[in-house]
């Protein structure tokens, strides 16, 4: 440790630093600043592997930490090729959830009627249980991966749809009129002064959308999949394979946060370079 800290103020020192030093300094950092968590986790694992152990409680019922490991090491290929098709349908439906909240976001804000006549059904479709949803939609669109996207789409959808409303409405008045009074288009004001006052809320929604899309593609492929995660869920389960179940959710979890994370630093990237410039 000792070694990497002089090499860390000799490269401060002499230049740019190695990429090698940059990653451990980063990582030492990473861990620094979340010790706490690392040590609630360990322990709770520890704990879960005493009570397994001490209560000889039956592997199908609740596995170890231990043999959910060597469920990790024994069916990586397994979990691989299930983690794929489950990330491709949540991103399609992260992307394309979003993207038609914010377009209807920014025609609700422009249109009052457009918002008194639709805004009704987007809150009655967000009513309706997902999991009732679900079959509805692959008996129209089949077994394929149309309804997966479709669903993880409408899960990521009402919450941005109900921030970027607020968000494009947040825009300072006095900013508004300003740029009325310049005689400037709706579409200048649009991207000159309500997006980047929107930029908050939409990420704030982002985040949610982030790790709801992994929820809502595993839900559907519970309803009709032969593949993903979901299904390797629903197939664990039936099989009593209950360390192969654990280290799916473990994988599906994973994911969850990964995207979460990635959301997450590219507000601190856009957000801030927005706040700097206004």
């Amino acid at each position: 440790m000792s070694d990497v800290i002089r090499a860390t103020k000799a490269g401060e020192a002499d230049g740019p630093l190695p990429f090698t030093i940059k990653l451990q300094k980063g990582l030492m950092n990473w861990i620094a600043g979340r010790w706490p968590t690392i040590t609630a986790a360990i322990g709770c694992i520890v704990l879960w592997q005493a009570v397994v152990t001490i209560f000889a409680v039956p592997t199908f019922m609740a596995p170890a930490p231990l043999d959910v490991l060597g469920a990790f090491r024994d069916n990586a290929g397994v979990l691989w090729i299930n983690l794929l098709p489950t990330l491709m349908e949540a991103l399609a439906g992260f992307f394309f959830g979003n993207l038609a909240a914010i377009l209807l976001a920014v025609w609700f804000v422009h249109n009052d009627n457009a918002e008194k006549a639709f805004y009704p059904l987007a809150v009655f479709i967000k009513s309706i249980p997902i999991i009732a949803l679900a079959p509805i939609l692959v008996l129209i669109f089949g077994n394929g991966v149309a309804p997966k996207i479709i669903i993880a789409g409408l899960i990521c959808f009402f919450p941005t749809l109900v921030n970027m409303v607020q968000g494009l409405r947040s825009a300072s008045p006095a900013m508004l009129d300003l740029m009325r009074v310049l005689s400037a288009s709706k579409m200048e004001i649009l991207w000159k002064v309500r997006l980047p006052a929107s930029m908050p809320f939409l990420f704030a929604a982002l985040r949610i959308a982030a790790t709801s899309c992994v929820m809502g593609a595993i839900v559907a492929e519970w309803i009709g999949s032969s593949f993903g995660l979901g299904a390797l869920i629903i197939e664990a389960t039936y099989n009593f394979r209950s360390p192969l179940l654990y280290a799916t959710v473990v994988i599906a979890a994973a994911l969850a946060v990964a995207l979460f994370s990635i959301v997450s630093i590219a507000e601190k990237k856009i957000v801030r370079w927005k706040t700097s410039d206004h």
